[in-house]
């Protein structure tokens, strides 16, 4: 119940703090200074701006622009997304012998927790893992809202059906948006996770509502994100079974 509730309190922390941020007004429309950008628009907005700007040029489209840097951006995180996956399987692995302390001491919380922690320090797992590219992606996601609403070319390109600096008017990315948060987190393994399971309920609420008002771009570049990462489970998520297995035995 403790980590459940550390993992819930973050999500409400970084919700508050994006939603602090995304409320547009005029200062957030216009160009940043470059003169004098700030730590945080130095070396996080500014640079997205202008690497969104140069892909859009050679391609001739800021959608594609975006699935790109988005693939590029995942590419970055591979290294945590390989753990998650590995704690995701490590914690499956390792629900049988948890149902049974669980039954053992159903009584007793802190014998519970005592040994359930002895559990994981046995096979070498963190229950917290899993949900490190979650956590990283946050300073991404508000990082890349700011570089869209700071990007006046951006802001007002078109891209199939949407305007990409403002929601999507029928509401179909939201639903993407949120739809494929949860099939990405069912399939790398939360639902098997106790401590990760608040993720697989509360972040897909947190996308669909955000999705309402956020500009069509970022939430393309969330379903981007998802799907580049169902996709690359597809093809590396075997890459732990052996492990898994040999956990069991």
């Amino acid at each position: 119940m403790t980590r459940r509730r550390v993992i819930g309190g973050l999500v409400l922390v970084l919700l508050v703090l994006a939603l602090a941020g995304c409320v547009p007004n005029p200062d957030q429309m216009k160009p940043i200074d470059r003169t004098d950008p700030g730590f945080w628009n130095g070396y996080f907005v500014i640079p997205l701006i202008d690497i969104l700007d140069a892909t859009a040029r050679a391609l001739g489209s800021y959608g594609l622009a975006i699935l790109v840097v988005t693939v590029g951006l995942r590419l970055l995180i591979i290294p945590l997304t390989l753990k998650q996956m590995k704690s995701s399987k490590a914690m499956q692995a390792l629900q049988p012998e948890m149902t049974k302390l669980r039954e053992k001491y159903k009584n007793n919380q802190q014998k519970l927790q005592e040994e359930t922690m002895k559990l994981f320090q046995k096979h070498n797992v963190n229950p917290l893992a899993g949900c490190l590219p979650i956590l990283v992606q946050m300073p991404i996601l508000i990082a890349f809202y700011q570089s869209i609403m700071h990007n006046t070319p951006l802001f007002e390109a078109d891209f199939l059906w949407l305007q990409l600096g403002e929601a999507d008017p029928y509401h179909i990315l939201p639903v993407l948006a949120a739809v494929t948060t949860y099939l990405q987190s069912v399939m790398m393994g939360m639902s098997d996770n106790p401590q990760a399971k608040a993720f697989l309920i509360i972040m897909p609420i947190m996308i669909f509502v955000l999705s309402f008002s956020f500009p069509s771009a970022l939430a393309l570049y969330w379903v981007y994100g998802n799907l580049f990462t169902m996709i690359q489970y597809y093809f590396i998520g075997d890459k732990f079974k052996a492990k898994r297995e040999g956990v069991t035995r």
